[in-house]
């Protein structure tokens, strides 16, 4: 699994008009936070995530940013990872666009024009409920940097059990929404949105007998991953009916590729991120 070039881009999802999204669906974004591409792709082809599979192939991207913070400032405002073989910004297909942002006055085809400064804020002026799901250590609340993602939500949790360290921290995270759901009163559309962590380092002990992080550990974490996402879209479905998912990764990591390591560095494996939205 070195060979981070592996596997040319896939060809672009499935246009998703966002106008009738909106309004008739619940949305869920679902970050598996740090996923390298290859990794997923090659874990695809051996088929060992069934449930992420059954929604179609992931599509080459270019991350947003190289660490989570400036990546999920992008994301939020609207501006989600870019295929991978985009030339100018306006290849860029926009799902969700800011009213004071877009580029001249034509309103991109098909995308969800908010207002406000995140897609959250203006879903909530729209009627949605946004909660956010928290995972990696700027979502949890502990610091004042920690508050900043949280904040633009109507309802955000976390709590020791979803963070990194933690060997079932997603398992953790699935059981806490699962129990949202169903004890939710709300008559409103619902935006999730859920930091999956557990690919995040440390990953070593989702593989037998590792005793660090390596590229075979980041991949077991995304099978151990995969399942639980099985568990939370079942249940999703049962409780709520449909909705549209965005899952991605916000970054890549290096694992000595180079001489490289981690993220918040420019390196492919680092700058090339996996992507797919689909209904349930």
């Amino acid at each position: 699994m070195n060979d981070y070039r592996a596997r040319e881009p896939e060809k672009a999802a499935q246009h998703v008009d966002m106008t009738q999204v909106v309004g008739n669906f619940d949305i869920l974004m679902i970050c598996l936070d740090t996923l390298r591409y290859d990794a997923a792709v090659r874990e695809e082809a051996a088929e060992t995530t069934p449930v992420l599979n059954q929604y179609g192939p992931w599509q080459k991207c270019q991350a947003p940013g190289n660490f989570t913070w400036p990546s999920h400032h992008a994301m939020f405002a609207g501006f989600l990872p870019l295929r991978y073989d985009a030339k100018k910004m306006a290849d860029r297909e926009r799902l969700f666009c800011s009213s004071e942002t877009r580029s001249g006055k034509k309103t991109p085809e098909g995308a969800y024009m908010f207002s406000g400064g995140t897609i959250m804020e203006g879903l909530a002026k729209d009627g949605y409920e946004t909660w956010c799901i928290g995972g990696v250590s700027f979502f949890d609340k502990r610091s004042d940097l920690g508050k900043v993602f949280p904040g633009y939500f109507q309802k955000s949790y976390w709590n020791p059990s979803f963070s990194c360290p933690v060997k079932e921290s997603t398992k953790n995270q699935v059981d806490f929404i699962q129990n949202k759901i169903i004890s939710s009163k709300t008559d409103k559309r619902i935006f999730l949105y859920l930091n999956v962590d557990a690919i995040h380092y440390p990953n070593y002990f989702y593989l037998e007998g590792a005793s660090h992080d390596c590229l075979e550990s980041h991949a077991a974490a995304l099978r151990y991953v995969d399942r639980e996402l099985g568990r939370l879209f079942a249940e999703w479905k049962e409780q709520r009916g449909s909705a549209f998912v965005i899952c991605c990764s916000d970054h890549g990591t290096c694992y000595g590729e180079d001489g490289c390591y981690s993220h918040g560095i420019d390196h492919p494996v680092v700058n090339t991120v996996p992507y797919k939205h689909f209904f349930l």
